[in-house]
């Protein structure tokens, strides 16, 4: 779909902060209130939109740590879907929170989270390999979270350059 320049720059300003008020981008790209509120209610009926969320660094939370793991899934793909059937199947898991179609050695990406690390393996072991075209699972655990679409977690703002005087 082609969009005009200012939909893309309203985009290009939410993904950045999409807790900014409509008043506030209208006066960014130079236009009223009504009609960037327009752009923005199209942009989420056309599904470009699809959601606004937070990042929160769950390990400053006590109680919360959870568990994530990545799984790497290799499946046999049906005729006439693909892997879109498949996917489909898997993303609809509670416990999963995203699925990505890959290039390489695995066919798709399954970004999961549990409260223990038995829970990712009873996942694993119990619905994601039973299911009639997964042929293989490699799971990783993520130990800790550095950046995440785009945002830094636990940046230290404390300069640690070595003053140097002449």
């Amino acid at each position: 779909m082609k969009l005009t320049e200012k939909e893309v720059e309203i985009l290009e300003i939410l993904e950045d902060n999409c807790r900014l008020s409509p008043d506030y981008i209208a006066k960014m790209v130079d236009l009223t209130e009504s009609e960037t509120n327009t752009i923005i209610k199209n942009l989420e009926e056309q599904r470009i939109i699809v959601d606004y969320t937070t990042q929160v660094n769950w390990r400053k939370v006590d109680g919360h740590e959870g568990v994530k793991a990545m799984i790497d899934v290799k499946v046999q793909p049906k005729r006439g879907v693909g892997f879109d059937d498949i996917a489909s199947r898997i993303y609809r898991f509670n416990e999963v929170k995203s699925v990505y179609l890959m290039s390489g050695a695995y066919d798709l990406s399954v970004i999961i989270e549990g409260k223990t690390m038995s829970d990712v393996a009873q996942f694993v072991s119990d619905k994601l390999s039973t299911l009639d075209s997964v042929l293989s699972t490699t799971t990783h655990f993520i130990l800790k979270k550095y950046k995440h679409d785009g945002t830094i977690f636990d940046q230290d703002d404390e300069d640690k350059r070595i003053v140097v005087s002449p």
